[in-house]
């Protein structure tokens, strides 16, 4: 497998992490910052937007996972696609622990 296979699904990882929470509150009809609110990433954008948005970040996730001979096998390809996840939903956790804490 090539270097630029692991950078696609490392990024898989992370569009996929990201799309979880605008998909799911926003399909919640609840609002929640996206990056067209203002100011963006802490102003808070419609339940709709939530959804499209939601939608496009699991499209680009799906999409990078072409990239190669992505397999759902224990793998290399797998265990980069796991450590996307993990570190987008550290930064998801601390990034929007501090948007609410603040309210």
């Amino acid at each position: 497998m090539l270097w630029y296979h692991f950078v696609a699904y490392f990024f898989a990882g992370i569009f996929l992490t990201n799309g979880i929470p605008h998909y799911v509150l926003g399909s919640a009809g609840r609002k929640f910052p996206t990056p067209f609110a203002n100011p963006p990433g802490k102003g808070e954008s419609s339940a709709m937007v939530n959804v499209m948005w939601g939608l496009a970040n699991f499209a680009v996730g799906y999409l990078l996972l072409q990239v190669g001979n992505f397999s759902g096998g224990f793998s290399g390809a797998m265990l980069t696609v796991v450590l996307g996840i993990f570190f987008m939903s550290f930064m998801l956790a601390k990034h929007f622990g501090g948007v609410y804490s603040a309210d």
